[in-house]
């Protein structure tokens, strides 16, 4: 019996930040090149209820309507997961092409990424993954 591999996807977090439609964009922009699906997950803590997750998921669909060009024929998919962000994201990606990721520029406290998503995701994700910013929010340089 032959099995079916997986369907092509690149996977990208989304939390409604900037940073994380940032992510989005250039996430519909790789699947549409790569002629794969697009997952969009947005991870909630362990104890939210079906009602917020209801809702989150409505919200996640009006974020994924406006971010992805209606120009290009796109298969999309919306999913809601439970746990810790950078391990969510990972499992969720675990046999897509591209993981994609948003990030702050610096967060304040040492670490260039921002948060703690993205060192997790990068340890334990077993795809490429990408960081992007909203370079529009992106704190200006004083010359």
């Amino acid at each position: 019996m032959q099995v079916m591999p997986e369907h092509r996807a690149v996977v990208v977090g989304v939390d409604g930040s900037p940073n994380s439609l940032a992510a989005l964009r250039r996430a519909a922009r790789e699947a549409v090149e790569r002629h794969a699906r697009l997952d969009v997950v947005r991870v909630l803590p362990s104890a939210t209820g079906p009602l917020r997750t209801a809702g989150e998921w409505l919200r996640l669909r009006g974020l994924a309507a406006r971010a992805v060009p209606r120009t290009q024929h796109l298969t999309t998919r919306l999913l809601v997961r439970r746990g810790r962000p950078g391990v969510a994201l990972a499992e969720a990606a675990e046999h897509a092409e591209l993981l994609v990721v948003g990030a702050r520029a610096n967060s304040g406290i040492g670490n260039p990424f921002g948060g703690d998503t993205v060192p997790v995701v990068r340890g334990l994700a077993r795809c490429p993954v990408v960081i992007c910013a909203d370079q529009r929010t992106a704190p200006q340089e004083v010359p």
